[in-house]
C-alpha cells in the first residue's frame, strides 16, 4: 500500500472565485508598487508590498486586501465576471511575493545599493510578467504539486 501511495501524484487544487477585474487590479497594483519602489528609490514602498503580499498569503486570495478593496468599491458599480483560481497556488504565489519582497529589503538595507536596486529590478520584471497573466510562482506550484516540472521527470518517473 505504501509504494502505491508514494506513486500517487499529489495535486492540491482548491478552486475559489473572485471578480476578474479585482484580481487584475491586485496584480497590476502590486506590479506598479514594485516599479514605484525602483523608480523613486523609496524603500517604504517595498515594505508596503511585503505587507500586502503577506496579508494576501495569510488571508488567502478571496480576502486579500486589494481584492477586497476593489470588490467593495469599483466592483459594486462596475460588475465584472468571476474568475476561478487555485487558492493553494495563489497562496504559494503570495508567499513567494512576500519572500522576494523580504529578500529585496534585505539587499536594500544590507548590501551595496546597486545590488539592492538590481534585485528590485528583477522582482519588478518578474511581477510584471505575473501581472500580465503568466504567474511563474503559480505555475511552479502547480508543476511541483502534480509530481514533476519537466518532461524528463514525467516521462521517466524520477
Amino acid at each position: 500500500v505504501l509504494p502505491e501511495l508514494m506513486e500517487q501524484k499529489l495535486t492540491i487544487v482548491k478552486p475559489v472565485s473572485v471578480p476578474s477585474a479585482a484580481f487584475a487590479f491586485c496584480r497590476y497594483t502590486l506590479a506598479l508598487l514594485i516599479w514605484a519602489t525602483l523608480i523613486f528609490h523609496c524603500k517604504p514602498l517595498m515594505f508596503l508590498a511585503l505587507i500586502l503580499f503577506s496579508l494576501s498569503a495569510i488571508l488567502k486570495v478571496r480576502r486579500a486586501p486589494l481584492i477586497l478593496l476593489y470588490s467593495y468599491t469599483v466592483n459594486k458599480v462596475f460588475k465584472s465576471p468571476d474568475e476561478v483560481l487555485n487558492e493553494a497556488a495563489m497562496r504559494f504565489a503570495h508567499i513567494m511575493g512576500a519572500s522576494f519582497s523580504l529578500v529585496c529589503l534585505g539587499f536594500l538595507y544590507f548590501a551595496p545599493p546597486a545590488f539592492g536596486w538590481s534585485a528590485v529590478l528583477v522582482f519588478a520584471i518578474m511581477k510584471s510578467i505575473s501581472a500580465f497573466g503568466y504567474c511563474p510562482a503559480s505555475k511552479l506550484y502547480e508543476c511541483v504539486s502534480s509530481g514533476g516540472c519537466c518532461a524528463f521527470t514525467k516521462k521517466h518517473g524520477c
